[in-house]
């Protein structure tokens, strides 16, 4: 972390007007890189995927919810886990409620190879209300590479629905995860940024295993 300076408020004025430059340099190159996303081709999902929900199985169609787009997570949570992963746990915690989504046209839904039986309990614990689905033993993470022979990686896919067929249009993995993270983002904004409090192998946590 750099060293702190105190300084009179037309020093500091002077200084945050010069990185408001940046700032409008940094918001040009991200609307450059939204538009190239967007621009991506889509390729046509073939495969027919079952899911099993609290409510029976469902389709990759179906997990539309009747909207356009579908932004999926990978939740890693292996079926022998008795809990979820804390940092898919803390993505999750990052996405806020779900009529903003909505509005847009835009479902989002959790996936992990975890029974349904493990994931509804969990769900309840973590007070999440996004639609989470069981795999059931599909091949989806694996041809949309969130799974290896001997682990897996949390991953977030797009789809768009077009009439009856599935369009596969983007995925992110890991390190493009974070770009996404609303509280990280606001903390970086802080003096200390992340640097600042983040110990080795103790953040994230379970949003419910923090001390106070």
């Amino acid at each position: 972390m750099t060293a702190l300076q105190v300084v009179s408020p037309d020093q500091w004025a002077a200084a945050r007007d010069e990185l408001r430059v940046h700032e409008a340099e940094e918001a040009k190159a991200r609307a450059a890189l939204n538009t190239a996303r967007r621009a991506l081709p889509t390729v046509k999902v073939e495969k027919d995927y079952a899911f099993e929900g609290p409510d029976g199985t469902v389709s990759l169609l179906e997990m539309f919810g009747g909207r356009r787009q579908l932004i999926t997570y990978h939740f890693m949570f292996d079926p022998d886990w008795k809990q979820g992963c804390p940092y898919c746990s803390h993505v999750i915690d990052n996405i806020g409620h779900l009529a903003h989504l909505h509005a847009l046209d835009t479902t989002f839904a959790i996936v992990s190879q975890a029974p349904i039986s493990k994931i509804e309990p969990f769900r309840t614990r973590m007070g999440w209300s996004i639609p989470w689905y069981s795999l059931a033993g599909n091949d989806f993470n694996y041809d949309f590479h969130s799974k290896a022979e001997k682990s897996e990686r949390g991953g977030l896919n797009v789809f768009l629905r077009d009439g009856e067929s599935v369009l596969h249009a983007y995925s992110a993995y890991d390190d493009e995860i974070d770009l996404h993270m609303l509280d990280s983002s606001y903390v970086d904004m802080a003096p200390l940024g992340l640097s600042g409090y983040q110990q080795p192998r103790s953040w994230p946590k379970h949003h419910d295993k923090y001390d106070g």
